[in-house]
């Protein structure tokens, strides 16, 4: 780590260029203060990872009765890597907020947006797992992404004092359930992005669409918790240590990582994992997996937001 470059790339942010944020040198501010890990895998660590690719993608169709591939991006990474693909995806969010520009001290407004990009790629990059990266509000037709990011998931396993080749294996399979989710459900991807481009457009215009980010909750909360079940239901084995010592370690830590748990929202998510996994729990456990799968059939198939906490309601119009 380089933490006086990484300041230094901050510095100068204010000095050159245009626009409300430098995404340069975001990039090198967040790897400067990020150490990249280690990626010297063994032969066995590289085929343990295809085959755990594999696996899920095989049984995760078998339980879900879905149809769904992985994408054709599967990437091993280290931290660096990861801040790299995913510099791209804040980029493509702020777009309209650098179209409109700051009011005032614009020289000091892309330094403290350079800086606190910086600090959320180097925080998420030294604690993200694994990622299935739908590149939302992407131009073109480039393939969806999966991504493990190696020294993490050796990190966490060590100081978990769990199985590694298990907990990189729980890894991949909850990656490769939202590869099966966005592969049963093309539209899903437009879906999400025409709640996140209202949602930032208005935050543009100062005002605030609580529809648009309503309904992205809501769209949010069915995906993870499906992930959940299909987790539940297709893993090898009961797996509720992994995500019992998980927890544990993520509601640990000091005070910068707690208040960035909080400012990112981390314990939303959770949230969401939670309502959602007993949405599609007590339909499963009524109607089986595949009744429960039909919420991919087409939009109108998502649970609304009193449907998430009824799901009787839920089975009542969609799988009568």
């Amino acid at each position: 780590m380089n933490l006086f470059r990484s300041v230094r790339a901050v510095a100068d942010a204010s000095a050159t260029g245009s626009g409300t944020i430098d995404w340069d040198a975001v990039a090198e501010a967040a790897k400067a203060a990020t150490d990249p890990g280690s990626l010297d895998l063994t032969d066995a660590e590289r085929a343990g990872y295809a085959a755990d690719v594999r696996d899920a993608r095989d049984r995760l169709s078998t339980v879900a009765e879905v149809e769904f591939d992985v994408p054709e991006v599967v990437e091993v990474q280290n931290r660096h890597h990861w801040i790299d693909a995913n510099v791209a995806t804040f980029r493509r969010v702020m777009v309209p907020f650098e179209e409109h520009g700051p009011a005032v001290l614009p020289g000091f407004t892309r330094a403290v947006n350079t800086g606190s990009f910086a600090f959320v790629l180097s925080f998420l990059g030294n604690n993200v797992l694994g990622q299935y990266d739908p590149l939302l509000l992407a131009e073109g037709d480039d393939d969806h992404g999966l991504y493990f990011v190696h020294p993490n998931i050796r990190r966490v396993a060590d100081s978990l004092d769990v199985d590694y080749p298990r907990f990189r294996r729980w890894i991949a399979f909850h990656e490769v359930s939202h590869a099966a989710e966005f592969g049963a459900a093309p539209w899903l991807s437009t879906h999400l992005e025409s709640r996140m481009q209202r949602g930032v457009d208005a935050l543009v215009d100062g005002d605030i669409d609580r529809d648009a980010f309503h309904e992205l909750d809501t769209a949010m909360t069915a995906v993870e918790g499906y992930a959940e079940l299909l987790m539940d239901r297709a893993f090898d084995d009961d797996y509720e240590d992994l995500r019992r010592k998980l927890d544990e370690r993520r509601q640990g830590g000091g005070p910068v990582a707690k208040l960035a748990r909080r400012l990112l929202g981390l314990g939303l998510k959770r949230r969401q994992y939670e309502r959602g996994a007993r949405f599609f729990e007590h339909v499963a456990d009524e109607r089986g997996v595949a009744a429960a799968s039909r919420v991919w059939d087409h939009p109108e198939n998502l649970p609304t937001d009193a449907e998430l906490d009824a799901p009787e309601r839920w089975i009542a119009r969609v799988s009568p």
